[in-house]
């Protein structure tokens, strides 16, 4: 078609020219941004990080502590002694000295199993880190698809205003010529140039929705917001997706539910770590001392030692005034909790699923309707141009051919771009959103 040509032509020539000036920011390479300076991104890192330092079996209670430790005592008395004898001693001034120090150790043994149950629970809280890194890393690169693909759609839309407006220019040079040579009233040039207006106006307001996209975009990417660039022209939808493919995926790759599961698992734990304090806990302590001790009274009036000390600590609850009972209620309501909220979360994905899958598949069945109305409206504005440059149809009717082209080619971005958002929603919900 010569129109649909034109159309084409149009677009060619504006992306060309705009990728020299620009940059052309291709869909990977945002991810790829996205993946390296992303805030949120960057703090669930982080978050990762803690969770994995945090993961040790010195942290489960599971290694002993040793120590050093120096104790000095000094006094100095006014001193009177009375022997065996009956005898008084006296001293004023007597300096006394008490040294101590060494080499300590502290473990504890058996602890009814806690430090076990803890060592599991930092387990889950590691993966819970790793699932929730990956929920942030989906989330924040499906903003990016949809961001991308929202000024894609906007892109189009202004190439097809751009044609409108070239549309609209020819039809001002034609009736600017049926003016001159007497086949036209002036007040259709007029006509013209008022309807080329409108079509500028909605080509700077389309401008400013392009400006405002590209914004929220860098926004995301995290750089600066006034960088410049243009992304590519089209939108490729996926038409093979499955819903009860989705659903098998979703069940087990969703990090949303992941993160729910261990969530319960870690609630088993504290568990495990509550009903711990029913048993006896023993410790094992032992120390490598020096000793030292002066007198300036007394029989003995210093004295050294060295040696090894050791011993087993061992103690076992009996009442606490009920603690125990209540804290093992209160582990146990936390764990339906999370099974509760474990089952809310599975039908609320599945909710969603269904949800955007409706809609996935009704606007892909629309995308294809539009497109055959944008190949209508293309013949009709062909033939309605023709017309026109011969003067057998109206200003009014050349105006609705072209008026109704630029709506179908609206109508089917829309489409489209709709389309792509619910097969982005989709693989989001089911975890497996390519980056």
């Amino acid at each position: 078609m010569k129109r649909k040509s034109l159309y084409i032509l149009i677009i060619f020539i504006g992306f060309a020219q705009q990728a020299k000036a620009q940059e052309l920011l291709k869909l990977e390479d945002a991810v790829k941004i996205a993946l390296e300076n992303n805030y949120q991104i960057k703090l669930a890192k982080n978050d990762l990080k803690i969770d994995e330092l945090g993961n040790t079996i010195g942290n489960a209670g599971m290694l002993p502590t040793i120590s050093a430790s120096v104790v000095n005592n000094n006094n100095i008395l006014n001193t009177t002694q009375t022997q065996i004898d009956g005898s008084e001693r006296t001293l004023d001034g007597a300096r006394n000295l008490n040294l101590t120090y060494g080499v300590g150790l502290d473990w504890t043994v058996f602890d009814g199993m806690r430090m076990f149950a803890r060592k599991e629970q930092l387990n889950f809280l590691q993966k819970q880190g790793e699932a929730e890194l990956k929920l942030a890393i989906l989330t924040r690169i499906s903003d990016v698809y949809l961001n991308y693909f929202d000024l894609v759609q906007q892109q189009q839309q202004l190439a097809a205003i751009d044609t409108a407006i070239v549309i609209s220019e020819e039809r001002v040079i034609t009736a600017q010529n049926r003016y001159s040579i007497g086949k036209a009233a002036k007040l259709e040039v007029l006509n013209a140039q008022v309807d080329l207006n409108v079509d500028k106006s909605l080509r700077l307001k389309q401008i400013e929705l392009i400006k405002t996209a590209k914004i929220r975009l860098n926004e995301i990417l995290a750089r600066d917001v006034q960088t410049d660039f243009i992304v590519t022209d089209e939108i490729a939808v996926d038409e093979q997706l499955k819903y009860d493919e989705l659903k098998s995926v979703a069940d087990q790759q969703n990090p949303q539910i992941q993160a729910q599961v261990l969530t319960k698992n870690i609630a088993e734990q504290e568990l495990k770590q509550v009903k711990a304090g029913r048993y006896p806990v023993v410790r094992i302590t032992s120390a490598y001392n020096f000793t030292r001790s002066e007198a300036s009274l007394g029989f003995v009036t210093q004295s050294y030692g060295r040696g090894i000390f050791y011993g087993i600590n061992a103690s076992v609850p009996i009442f606490n005034g009920n603690l125990q009972n209540r804290n093992e209620k209160i582990a146990k309501v936390q764990l339906d909790n999370a099974n509760i909220t474990l089952e809310l979360q599975k039908r609320s994905l599945e909710s969603q699923l269904n949800a955007a899958f409706a809609s996935y598949v009704t606007n892909l069945e629309l995308s294809k309707v539009e497109s055959k109305n944008l190949e209508i409206a293309e013949q009709n504005l062909d033939i309605t141009l023709s017309k026109f440059k011969i003067g057998t149809i109206t200003p009014i009717e050349f105006r609705t051919a072209q008026q109704n082209f630029l709506d179908a080619k609206v109508r089917y971005s829309n489409a489209m771009y709709l389309t792509k958002i619910h097969e982005i929603t989709l693989k989001e919900l089911a975890g497996n959103l390519s980056f």
